[in-house]
């Protein structure tokens, strides 16, 4: 936050940017060399996600994870992730630069895990907690994991592919919660036969390893700020997920840009909006509504509260009722998650019978924000502030943030980027083009992560000397605000998850009555996006919209399976180069 108090006049952006940024303040940019290249970085910056573990402690007997009926404050966190990090060091033999998976839905068993693993240098490997068998056995094998932590309906899915995954190197496998059933009607609390033997349960590991709260001290680990510490998958525009490579300096720096993004506002922010802005007085309680296995989730809200002293408030699964009848019981400040998760909120027939005056914040990303989302916050929770921010997998998350004053002012940008970042917006011939004028954007700085794991084809199209493609049709205004006017071809974006048009066609193909299909986005209320396929059939076969998303969902993941079908006759329409004119054909089977 910046020192000494407030203006009594709001700054613009880049007032406020030039007084944090500037010699002795905790937001000082300094220049460091990061991969050969001459790289703006953090002064302050934690050297890596061990300290931030540690310094974790500090925050004592706060209430950190809550899930449902449980609760655990930070100083029983920590012991939990001291034992896990003694596991995998004196049990597992993990060292830095390991891989540890983790794949399961959002328990603290995950946070847990995530903490130890980090403790001790692995490079944890987030996997998709919605993919099938196969597509979890693909990012355990291409990541190379030893040891693979998950939960009941994850150890179900991969159980077949078990014998393959030992045989490639996976070592060891900890289930949190067997007992647990996921939720499916039939399952008991038993293990399936042969899986108890394949699987150590984690509360068992965790609590034969568990060290008293006096001598509860990290195993020794040297870990260095360009270490590698993570490998989220991101789906592939060439079928195939790839594993983005990211360091302890990538997420280290996300946490700093959204510090000096919540120091911005309070110094752009009128009078009146920087009376609810908070300034740490109080505990901030966040509940957590996506996926930790997405950048957003990890990076933005469980490495930010876990440093700040945050309560994390963890749902067991989306539901805007459920989420109300939280913020009111765990005296939420601050929810989001994605546009579509604020929408849902605020229509909520419960929403007018729910206390929700604690909410000092709704902060979202990951998908387009409509501005009309911005009024309604307004209109819903007048004492509370709004942000949009702009990222991605490859950036570990903050790039922009548009907040406070200048959100209601430009509802349609995602802000500024963070001081140690660069962006361009380029044009085909590889030049800048003119303010205003689109482009792709192109990005670089400490938060770019390093290229895709063991893809350097993929990484060779993807970075240039340092620059990310981000494939995303961008503009850039006289202050520096980018707009997004378009999203990289040929994806999905179906609350919140990313849904690449070519997984999904490719699957398609596989269908022998299949002579030709495209996927595209077609526009919902509640998830922005759903995946609609247009599919051509070969002469004389017949196929039901039933039976190809049976056979679709065999292959990937559910939230990838069609939920629109158009067959039609004759020819898909293509451009000389072959490639299909999704617009055109979109107007043809859903209209403008």
């Amino acid at each position: 936050m910046p020192h000494g108090t407030l203006p009594l006049v709001p700054l613009s952006s880049r007032e406020a940017t030039h007084q944090l940024t500037g010699p002795g303040q905790m937001f000082e940019v300094a220049e460091e060399i990061v991969d050969g290249r001459p790289t703006r970085v953090w002064k302050n910056c934690p050297p890596s996600l061990r300290s931030i573990l540690e310094l974790s402690r500090l925050h004592g007997d706060k209430t950190f994870l809550v899930y449902e009926d449980e609760r655990m404050t930070f100083e029983e966190h920590f012991v939990e992730a001291v034992a896990f990090a003694r596991a995998l060091t004196e049990r597992y033999g993990v060292g830095v630069g390991d891989r540890v998976a983790i794949a399961m839905r959002n328990f603290p068993e995950w946070v847990i895990a995530f903490w130890g693993a980090a403790a001790v240098g692995a490079v944890i490997v987030p996997l998709n907690a919605w993919w099938t068998g196969p597509e979890l056995a693909y990012g355990l094998e291409d990541s190379g994991t030893t040891v693979l932590v998950l939960d009941r309906e994850r150890l179900e899915r991969i159980a077949p592919h078990l014998d393959e995954l030992e045989e490639v190197g996976l070592a060891h496998v900890v289930v949190a919660r067997a007992d647990d059933p996921g939720g499916h009607e039939g399952h008991t609390g038993e293990l399936p036969p042969g899986l108890a033997e394949r699987a150590e349960r984690m509360e068992e590991v965790l609590a034969e390893l568990r060290p008293p709260k006096a001598g509860a001290v990290l195993p020794p680990a040297d870990v260095t700020p360009d270490d590698n510490a993570t490998i989220f998958y991101t789906s592939g525009t060439t079928g195939r997920p790839k594993g983005a490579l990211g360091t302890q300096r990538n997420i280290c720096t996300n946490l700093m840009s959204l510090g000096f993004v919540a120091a911005r506002a309070q110094l752009t922010s009128s009078e009146e909006m920087r009376a609810n802005i908070e300034t740490g007085a109080a505990q901030s309680a966040y509940l957590l509504s996506v996926p930790l296995f997405h950048a957003t989730g990890c990076h933005s809200i469980l490495v930010a509260n876990t440093a700040a002293g945050g309560k994390l408030v963890m749902m067991r699964r989306w539901n805007p009722e459920r989420a109300l009848e939280l913020i009111e019981r765990e005296r939420v400040t601050v929810f989001g998650g994605v546009p579509t998760m604020a929408w849902q909120v605020i229509e909520s027939p419960d929403f007018e019978r729910r206390d929700t005056s604690s909410v000092s914040s709704v902060a979202y990303g990951g998908a387009p924000a409509p501005p009309e989302l911005v009024r309604k916050i307004r209109e819903h929770f007048p004492s509370g502030s709004a942000s949009n921010g702009y990222g991605l997998t490859e950036t570990s998350s903050v790039t922009s943030m548009n907040s406070g004053e200048d959100y209601f002012d430009k509802p349609d940008s995602v802000g500024p980027p963070v001081p140690v970042v660069d962006v361009r917006v380029v044009g085909p011939d590889g030049e800048d083009v003119a303010t205003g004028e689109t482009g792709e954007l192109w990005i670089k700085g400490p938060n770019v992560v390093r290229g895709y794991w063991n893809n350097p084809e993929a990484t060779a199209l993807t970075f240039t000397d340092g620059w990310l493609h981000t494939g995303d049709v961008a503009k850039l205004d006289d202050e520096g605000f980018i707009y997004i006017v378009d999203r990289a071809k040929d994806m999905v974006i179906r609350g919140g998850e990313n849904v690449y048009s070519v997984e999904v066609e490719s699957a398609i193909f596989e269908h022998p009555a299949v002579d030709d299909a495209a996927v595209l986005g077609v526009p919902h209320d509640v998830l922005g996006e759903e995946v609609g396929a247009v599919v051509v059939l070969k002469p004389g076969r017949s196929l039901t919209e039933d039976e190809l998303r049976a056979h679709v969902a065999e292959r990937i993941a559910g939230f990838k399976v069609p939920a629109h079908i158009w067959f039609i006759e004759g020819d898909l329409p293509r451009n000389p180069a072959g490639k299909v004119l999704k617009r055109e054909l979109r107007e043809q089977v859903v209209g403008s």
